[in-house]
């Protein structure tokens, strides 16, 4: 059987548009385009095997297929060639179960989707991998395209360089100036990439990079180009699977651009229609309180949206004042029965450190998430037996100098409630022995 996929327009203009034609926005309406599958020809296998299909090529050694992405091939981009899939067999990350952590929360099934557990260290590979294997088929069939480019506040670009790399396509990356860390600066270095550190903020970025893509030689990379949320799907579909093919009552995502809330959205409504799941999870969308505009319109019922100047965040890839998903968040919140939440600068670093205390290592993204976890179960909203699922976006070891200075206390405008410093002694068997018993003792206090 073959499957078949193209672009149309999130408000239903008419108009389909190929997966390998160069477009990012509908014609007719200059709005955001969605990937459309052809659901009548996925139809004709049954769920059952789909699952089948599925978990036999979880983990697998045959490319493309043991990719979390790619195992999802016909869901994702059906008519790729294989030899132009770029692939570093991204996905299949550890759903870890918070089991400490979720008893100090009084949540019994709290589980944290360990995204950044991937090839670059972010959730961005599952993107790219379908973004940049679409350019490759292009560039095989004859279309003249000279490089590929994003802004980015870090991930975005390092995945970008790593995956473009890999397929020996030139990358270009546009940063805001001294708003990345130095592990993210480094990445797409490291890669190749030509790297544009200009003197503005992620909006900036973001409206540079579209005036420049505008000449179609230069493939637009950001999650306005609808092949990353296809990549991104993928999670939602992953979670369903490691749960035996159950959903979550919760999924809480951290929001900047917001791609990423609509990715998971159209990967849950793909598994419902296709009669893989009977129910949806509710959705909660974490942002920092120094970038929260879609936090602003929720409170408005979202009636009204607002963009807003981002202030500086620890959380500095979802530092975003205006977002280019937006109504597709919106969207996808109401189907989901839907909340936002935000987390101040103070809330995110504290929550960030207690869930490091259980066994992780956070990125402050993930912070956010956590952090409107907690204000969640405060309120009432979740609720001790729900399944909860966290989305963790990066690995921790990407910000390892901003949890060495929360540690160390001179994080500016924070206080390091959960700090944990070095204790220097001299080389005496017993000054380490009674430190050892003190540390012991705490631990026990904290369990």
């Amino acid at each position: 059987m073959s499957y078949n996929a193209w672009f149309q327009c999130i408000n239903g203009c008419a108009g389909q548009y190929s997966l390998l034609e160069i477009i990012y926005r509908c014609p007719s309406c200059n709005d955001l385009l969605y990937v459309q599958h052809d659901m009548d020809a996925l139809k004709t296998r049954a769920p059952a095997a789909w699952i089948q299909l599925f978990d036999e090529r979880f983990h697998v050694n045959t490319y493309p297929y043991g990719s979390g992405v790619w195992g999802k091939k016909e869901w994702v981009v059906p008519f790729i060639d294989n030899e132009n899939v770029v692939s570093t067999f991204e996905g299949n990350s550890n759903l870890f179960w918070a089991d400490r952590y979720g008893k100090q929360l009084h949540v019994e099934d709290l589980w944290v989707k360990q995204c950044g557990n991937s090839h670059t260290g972010s959730f961005k590979d599952l993107g790219m991998t379908v973004l940049v294997s679409v350019v490759k088929q292009m560039i095989a069939d004859g279309r003249p395209i000279d490089a590929v480019a994003c802004a980015s506040t870090g991930d975005t670009s390092a995945a970008l360089a790593s995956y473009c790399a890999a397929a020996g396509i030139p990358a270009v990356v546009l940063l805001p100036r001294n708003k990345v860390s130095p592990a993210q600066l480094v990445q797409p270095i490291a890669n190749g990439a030509l790297v544009l550190s200009l003197e503005t903020d992620f909006d900036g970025c973001m409206k540079v990079v579209q005036e420049i893509t505008k000449q179609k030689r230069i493939y637009l990379a950001n999650s306005m180009n609808s092949l990353r949320i296809e990549g991104q799907k993928t999670v939602a579909i992953e979670i369903v699977q490691q749960f035996d093919w159950e959903v979550p009552d919760w999924v809480i995502i951290p929001g900047g651009n917001l791609g990423n809330v609509s990715a998971l959205g159209n990967g849950f409504l793909m598994l419902q229609e296709l009669g893989l799941i009977a129910k949806l999870p509710r959705i909660c969308v974490a942002q920092a309180a120094n970038a929260n505009p879609l936090y602003r319109s929720y409170l408005q019922g979202f009636e009204n949206y607002e963009p807003v100047t981002a202030q500086q965040t620890l959380a500095s890839a979802i530092q975003i004042g205006n977002p280019v998903s937006i109504q597709r968040a919106i969207r996808t919140l109401k189907k989901f029965d839907g909340v936002v939440e935000q987390a101040t600068e103070q809330e995110l670093a504290d929550e960030s450190a207690r869930a490091d205390r259980t066994g992780m290592f956070n990125c402050p993204h993930t912070g956010v998430a956590l952090a409107a976890l907690r204000k969640l179960v405060e309120q009432k909203v979740i609720r001790s037996l729900d399944r909860v699922v966290v989305v963790s976006t990066a690995h921790g070891l990407k910000f390892a100098d901003q949890k060495t200075q929360y540690h160390l206390g001179t994080l500016a405008d924070v206080r390091s409630t959960h700090q944990n410093t070095p204790v220097e002694l001299a080389a005496d068997p017993t000054k380490v022995a009674d430190a050892i018993s003190r540390h012991v003792e705490r631990t026990r206090l904290l369990v």
